[in-house]
């Protein structure tokens, strides 16, 4: 049975599904090291840990609003890729984890567009180009739906 699904298999879910496993203990292997390295306090975070579950209960505003008014002091709230003039925090190193895990699908995109073109899928290939544009905008920031 096992044999009869790999003959079956398309080679671009091969790349896809190589490069999501390789991606996916990239990310784990970063979120483990990124994780220690802030609860051992090797790297000192911007919002000590102590202080951390008290806004746990809170929505994504007031969360945001409290730990500015109360650890970084910044002009503005941390919104979008703000996050990244944090990145010598502790807290904020673990987000990279997060990148590398929640932008594989469009690295596993692009991988597959060059055996797409070689087989002349035109269709495909125009929707794998379409879901690249889309996701990358909605990363970038500039594509923001749902939010507020």
């Amino acid at each position: 049975m096992q044999e009869e699904s790999v003959i079956n298999t398309h080679h671009e879910q091969v790349i896809y599904a190589n490069i999501l496993e390789k991606g996916m203990y990239l990310g784990l292997g970063c979120l483990v090291i990124t994780f220690g390295l802030y609860v051992f306090g090797i790297i000192p975070s911007a919002i000590p840990l102590t202080e951390v579950s008290k806004y746990w209960s809170q929505d994504a505003h007031s969360y945001l609003t409290a730990i500015n008014r109360d650890f970084l002091h910044l002009d503005h709230l941390l919104i979008g890729w703000t996050w990244t003039t944090l990145i010598g925090k502790g807290d904020f190193l673990n987000f990279i984890s997060i990148v590398i895990l929640a932008g594989l699908t469009i690295f596993c995109y692009l991988a597959i567009i060059p055996s797409l073109l070689k087989k002349k899928d035109t269709v495909y290939t125009l929707i794998v180009i379409v879901e690249v544009i889309i996701l990358g905008l909605a990363a970038s920031g500039i594509l923001a739906v749902g939010g507020h």
